[in-house]
């Protein structure tokens, strides 16, 4: 039955777009997100991790945000254990995104805990653009294998290199992986709710940094999302209310 729904949701296979345009896409996605290996591999070396550690969670956890706050907090002077909470929370969004992906990719069982890797935001969202099946597949793996490899690569070298410049805060390279965060966060934010909710964790975020140990904030900023999920809901059935004793 699950399968049938996914069938339903996109187009059949004989038609739709043609594979190189699929490949294409997925590439450019795969290299552009990929490059910014590098900041991740220098914000990394900078917190204090080793080469092998950071390339370790490159090749293990292989999700940018989680990495990126990882690291962050470790370099904040935050506990571990509540750098890996908030760490965790950000990747607990992938869960989601497989959901979806395991309908529509309908990949044999003994192939599903390899690319199950690969769920993160951007092969989901090259994947779930695709009007086929084959399609699909196409985006997803192409996205999942170029990205993964170059994601990797770039965190080498750019270990390799903050080790080899020493101090990354003196060359300001310690704003790369907050930077880079932020340059691939701000296009997805293009409904009003999710603005807010973004505005709201930013100053959630900010405002207890200078209260809360390293590590927290982020885990409290998370609270942006029911905050606004419930002020939209009451004024949605203000409105609704409003609306029906207008018609009486």
């Amino acid at each position: 039955m699950a399968e049938q729904t996914a069938l339903a949701d996109i187009r059949g296979d004989s038609g739709g777009k043609p594979d190189a345009a699929v490949v294409r896409d997925a590439l450019g996605v795969g290299v552009a997100v990929g490059l910014s290996g590098f900041a991740f591999g220098v914000t990394s070396a900078g917190s204090g991790l080793t080469l092998v550690q950071t390339c370790a969670l490159s090749l293990l956890v292989f999700t940018g945000a989680s990495q990126f706050a990882l690291v962050g907090a470790l370099a904040a002077g935050g506990n571990p254990f509540a750098a890996a909470a908030g760490a965790f929370f950000l990747g607990v969004r992938n869960a989601f995104y497989g959901l979806r992906l395991s309908q529509l990719l309908a990949l044999p069982r003994a192939v599903r805990p390899f690319a199950a890797q690969w769920v993160i935001d951007e092969t989901a969202a090259v994947a779930l653009a695709q009007p086929s099946r084959r399609a699909v597949r196409i985006g997803f793996a192409v996205t999942g294998l170029s990205l993964y490899v170059l994601w990797n690569l770039t965190t080498l070298l750019g270990a390799v290199g903050a080790e080899a410049i020493g101090d990354t805060e003196a060359w300001g390279l310690d704003a790369a992986g907050p930077a880079v965060f932020l340059a691939l966060l701000a296009p997805m934010l293009k409904s009003v709710t999710e603005r807010l909710v973004a505005g709201l964790a930013v100053v959630l975020g900010l405002g207890l940094l200078p209260v809360l140990p390293a590590g927290l904030p982020v885990l409290v900023a998370a609270l942006a999302v029911p905050v606004v999920l419930w002020v939209r809901g009451r004024r949605g059935a203000t409105a609704d209310g409003d609306l029906r004793g207008t018609e009486r």
